[in-house]
């Protein structure tokens, strides 16, 4: 099966110079052919029913206090997928998240960012015999490492519900996880998941989709609406809303416009543009410091490192790791005391995540243009 990007910046850079050889070539009859972007999205409600029948599937399969166990796989997993559930979830305090890598040391995140996990499967495994009561996937470098499916599987055995986010969907079904079962993931994934796994039932208009034991989502900032949700089924609406204040959102649901996200013109050419426009690639420094916030921080690496003319590079004083609001370590990925100020990025500070999230795309846009925002926004299936 091979390994699978998963929207990381190689795959869809690889799509980007491909189109470019067409146009030169074909005079754009291959971009021409591509669809609009779309108009303003217009989602479907959710029946009560069918969101009371979600909250009842995620409700805590083992403990009172459940355990959460955050999977990442050392050598490349999705920078918000991984880092957004934990800080979320260790916010709200109402379970005992483990963030884990397969194996010691680093997690190297993509676009950006290397992070120390807390503990190792094995370690993991060790302390928990019984297993998790939640699972989370992220998208991975590879969606086939033996040892990762081998211990999701392991993990849903023992009564864990396993919840795939982003292309980590890809991750569950080579699991085995998602045959004969409703299923979403990435936009950009969909014809990739249900080529490879036919059984499975694929869900539009949903940013989250349970069936018996298994939730997946859309793109990369579904997992906000993910973790809120999986507060919710553990606490309650009133705890889900509160969390959800303090993240910047004041109404949120899992409503989602599928018809939005898709591979369309706009789109490949900024992709396409951006990637040849080598002479204006830029390196932006951001400085990180004790105490940053996860979901922020991840929010913003990735999406300055998505626009195809610029990558988050972290710098601190110091080697050392630097410990985060919920006590992972963030490694720098170069060690300098100051940065140019004209590629220097505005510290990640205590503003809501959400908030973060929005400045970050209007600075891209004031940056290089509105078109890259929305490239961007696109990646991270965001709905902006």
């Amino acid at each position: 099966m091979g390994q699978q990007r998963a929207m990381n910046r190689r795959h869809v850079v690889k799509a980007a110079l491909g189109a470019g050889g067409l146009l030169v070539a074909g005079g754009a009859t291959w971009v021409a052919t591509l669809p609009p972007a779309p108009g303003a999205p217009n989602p479907p409600p959710i029946p009560e029913s069918e969101s009371t029948a979600a909250l009842a599937a995620l409700r805590p399969p083992k403990r009172q206090r459940p355990l959460i166990a955050i999977i990442g796989l050392n050598e490349g997993t999705e920078v918000t997928d991984y880092l957004m559930p934990y800080g979320i979830l260790s916010r709200a305090g109402i379970a005992d998240v483990a963030l884990l890598g397969m194996t010691a040391g680093p997690v190297s995140l993509y676009p950006a960012l290397k992070v120390a996990p807390k503990q190792t499967v094995a370690a993991f495994d060790a302390q928990h015999p019984d297993g998790a009561d939640y699972v989370i996937v992220p998208a991975m470098m590879r969606d086939d490492d033996p040892a990762v499916l081998g211990w999701i599987k392991t993990q849903s055995d023992k009564g864990a519900i396993v919840i795939g986010v982003c292309v980590g969907a890809l991750v569950v079904a080579n699991a085995g996880l998602l045959d004969g079962k409703r299923a979403t993931t990435h936009w950009y994934s969909v014809k990739a998941l249900r080529q490879r796994h036919p059984a499975i039932h694929y869900v539009p208009d949903r940013r989250i989709v349970t069936d018996r034991g298994v939730a997946t989502t859309t793109g990369i900032s579904a997992s906000m609406p993910m973790a809120l949700t999986l507060i919710e089924a553990i606490a309650g609406r009133d705890k889900a809303d509160s969390v959800a204040r303090g993240l910047g959102l004041f109404d949120w649901n899992t409503r989602h416009d599928s018809k939005a996200f898709r591979f369309n013109r706009p789109f490949a050419l900024t992709a396409i543009q951006n990637r040849l426009s080598f002479w204006g690639h830029e390196r932006l420094g951001m400085a990180i410091a004790p105490g940053v916030d996860e979901v922020s921080l991840a929010l913003v690496a990735d999406a300055w490192s998505r626009t195809y003319r610029s990558r988050a590079i972290t710098f601190a004083g110091s080697a050392d790791a630097v410990p985060t609001r919920n006590g992972i370590g963030l490694f720098p990925d170069t060690v300098v005391d100051g940065w140019p100020a004209q590629t220097l990025l505005p510290a990640v500070t205590d503003a809501p995540p959400a908030l973060a999230l929005d400045q970050t795309l209007r600075a891209i846009e004031t940056r290089y243009g509105a078109r890259t925002a929305n490239f961007v926004a696109m990646q991270l299936e965001y709905p902006r």
